[in-house]
């Protein structure tokens, strides 16, 4: 027998009933997958439910995997061996493979990775004939889109997805049946066909789906606040035969309507399946009191949501801070000064977390951490450092100050495009380890090898060598942007980039990394030498790299850097949620187009709720957005909350001089010259 008694009064309801549709409300840190895995344990050891009758989907791997141990760890594995824990893509397939006959494939068929696509896509846009350059990316995305949406390339032309006088779309229209017609031809599907399959299947022939609900009598859904119109049919076949439908999940925490998430699934859940008896888990144990005092004030205002309101035993006298800041960068310097205070007392910094609602935020973070020595890791975004134009340029940078590192040479030789392919690299490859001389000396000693491109080779050596002198003379960022202008990267970019937005990003990328340099020139003044920048930036990966082969405790030894929707699911003891600002969140888009602001809020409310003993909030008074200061105000969902946290202003340090000003941040950064070994 398994005993229930661990549970509290709601999760134990929620985990005794069996029978029939229920919908459990769980809260932020309400223990969800406690109650689910002791739900599953309790029908298997009390009832006796045969466990190859109990099926429970979740979104993610990690999810599915968490569950199974749990649920393994009550019952044992003999017990536990027949329940089948999975994802919602993991039954598709183990459907498809038995059923995809049907419709007009192989059993053995295979699933296209992204690669795979986009060649069908550049094929397709080949056979278009087009004058327009089309972003293929865009074009597969598209394609997904309509796939999560159940229309079929058929359909998808007289569907109100459908924009005459879109090129994209008239592009896509063509590409899309192209597409599912090479996809047929190799017995092959993508990602988003999986279950797009599984439904017309049940649509098709619903004796298979009447199949699957005998075999599956019970039914839990996790996240049920995710999912999508495919999900809810899928869902919709599985209980064809039976009423036995647990889902579980929190309507406030639903921030993924941008993947094609429907709320009005878990809103209107007793619409679709009469007679649902609803639970709600609000004991929150991750959160302090006042924590969720300010959690819950934040997200009442949200219209069309279910009530409920989270609390703990955890109490506490420090209320959650909001922070006023200058600008940018005094943002960055504040937060990352407070951590290091944090770091000194030896305590984990695997503790830490900072959200913020956009990728472009996060850079001026990673300055800060980088040159107070504190280790780091981005989840849900790509490091600033690691885009590969960042990397383009600080491989400049390195042949620059050491023409013998023959993989930043390898790296930018043909960027931008000086027509040096492979073949002719072979040849000063060859010669290189001939003369044992490094392959920039073969270069310069042997442009002729290059043939019609000698030169480009010429003028490559002649570059190199003329910014050695150059960064010794000029001040960092000047160098760095004469540097940027003279191999016209910037147009590069834009070659490079057949969607204009996504050329923008990166050229903005640039211009925030020139920020970089001259806010290193700031900082460290007369130490503000390529070769001290250069080691700044390398310094922090090289530890990266050292730590992954060490244990998982040093591993999550470093602050965790995540945006928001990265978030989910997570907790920190503490957390910096920076950028509670009118136009960052909610978010300008939202605002602009005049869009609900509903999702906004409950990115807010997630944030908030992923803070476990302290939160700390900031907004600049002004801030600086590709180079260009605007002013700023607090975040709406602020508004008239002020007695559930502290509003302090940090602003003094804004007030200062530009000599005190310099003066601080030089004392501040002091040490890094003798991190260098420099007087």
């Amino acid at each position: 027998m398994i005993s229930l008694s661990g549970l509290n009064p709601e999760q134990r309801i929620a985990a005794e009933t069996v029978e029939g549709p229920v919908l459990i409300l769980a809260g932020a840190g309400s223990g969800k997958t406690r109650t689910i895995t002791y739900r599953v344990a309790h029908m298997v050891a009390n009832l006796g439910i045969k466990g190859k009758s109990i099926l429970g989907v979740s979104f993610t791997n990690k999810a599915a995997k968490e569950m199974r141990e749990r649920v393994v760890t009550l019952l044992g594995k003999r017990q536990a061996k027949g329940v089948t824990l999975t994802t919602f893509h993991s039954l598709g397939v183990k459907i498809l493979k038995k059923e995809i006959n049907k419709l007009g494939y192989h059993l053995n068929f295979s699933i296209y990775d992204t690669s795979d696509q986009l060649g069908i896509v550049r094929e397709a846009l080949k056979l278009y004939h087009a004058e327009v350059k089309f972003d293929h990316k865009r074009i597969l995305s598209k394609i997904g889109y309509l796939k999560n949406r159940a229309i079929t390339a058929d359909v998808f032309g007289a569907s109100p997805y459908f924009d005459e006088d879109d090129p994209y779309d008239l592009a896509c229209e063509y590409v899309y049946r192209f597409y599912q017609e090479k996809l047929k031809f190799y017995n092959a599907i993508d990602f988003d066909d999986i279950l797009f399959l599984v439904v017309r299947l049940f649509r098709d022939y619903p004796d298979v789906a009447e199949a699957y609900s005998d075999r599956f009598k019970y039914i839990m859904v996790d996240e049920y606040q995710d999912t999508n119109g495919l999900q809810f049919a899928l869902i919709r076949g599985l209980t064809s035969r039976h009423s036995n439908l647990c889902v579980v999940g929190d309507d406030d925490q639903s921030i993924y309507a941008f993947r094609g998430a429907d709320i009005t699934n878990i809103l209107e859940f007793e619409k679709a399946f009469p007679g649902a008896k609803i639970i709600k888990l609000e004991q929150n144990y991750r959160s302090v009191s006042p924590i969720l005092s300010l959690a819950n004030h934040v997200i009442k205002d949200n219209p069309n949501r279910r009530p409920k309101t989270l609390w703990s035993t955890k109490e506490s006298n420090q209320k959650p801070l909001l922070w006023a800041m200058g600008d940018t960068d005094h943002e960055s310097q504040v937060v990352v000064d407070d951590i290091a205070k944090y770091q000194a007392t030896g305590a984990h910094l695997g503790d830490i977390a900072v959200l913020y609602r956009s990728n472009t935020q996060v850079q001026p973070i990673e300055d800060q951490l980088r040159i107070s020595q504190i280790p780091y890791t981005v989840l849900g975004g790509q490091k600033f450092y690691e885009k590969k134009e960042i990397k383009d340029l600080i491989a400049y940078f390195s042949l620059i100050l050491n023409p013998h590192d023959q993989m930043a040479l390898r790296r930018i030789l043909n960027v931008p495009n000086r027509g040096i392919g492979n073949a002719t690299l072979n040849k000063f490859l060859l010669k290189s380890e001939q003369d044992k001389i490094s392959v920039f000396e073969a270069l310069e000693t042997g442009p002729d090898l290059a043939g019609s491109r000698a030169d480009h080779i010429v003028k490559f050596v002649k570059l190199i060598r003329s910014y050695q002198k150059k960064f010794k003379e000029l001040p960092l960022a000047q160098a760095s942007s004469t540097l940027i202008e003279e191999i016209d990267f910037l147009k590069f970019i834009d070659k490079q980039y057949d969607n204009l937005k996504q050329a923008d990003r990166r050229k903005k990328d640039i211009m925030m990394f020139l920020e970089s340099a001259e806010r290193f020139t700031r900082f460290h003044g007369e130490h503000a030498s390529l070769k001290n920048f250069v080691e700044r930036l390398l310094l922090q990966d090289n530890q990266d790299n050292e730590e992954e082969l060490d244990d998982d405790d040093l591993r999550k030894n470093e602050v965790t850097l995540m945006t928001l929707h990265s978030s989910k699911g997570l907790e920190f003891d503490i957390v910096y949620l920076i950028g509670m600002e009118e136009e960052i969140l909610p978010h300008k888009r939202t605002i602009v187009n005049g869009e609900d602001i509903s999702e906004e809020r409950r990115l807010a409310y997630v944030g908030v709720t992923r803070a476990k003993e302290k939160l700390i909030m900031t907004y600049c008074k002004e801030r600086k957005i590709y180079g260009r200061k605007v002013p700023r105000h607090p975040s709406r969902f602020l508004n008239d909350l002020d007695a559930l946290y502290v509003n302090q202003d940090r602003t003094t340090f804004g007030h200062m001089s530009e000599d005190e000003k310099d003066d601080h941040i030089k004392s501040t950064f002091a040490n890094f010259a003798d991190l260098l070994g420099e007087d």
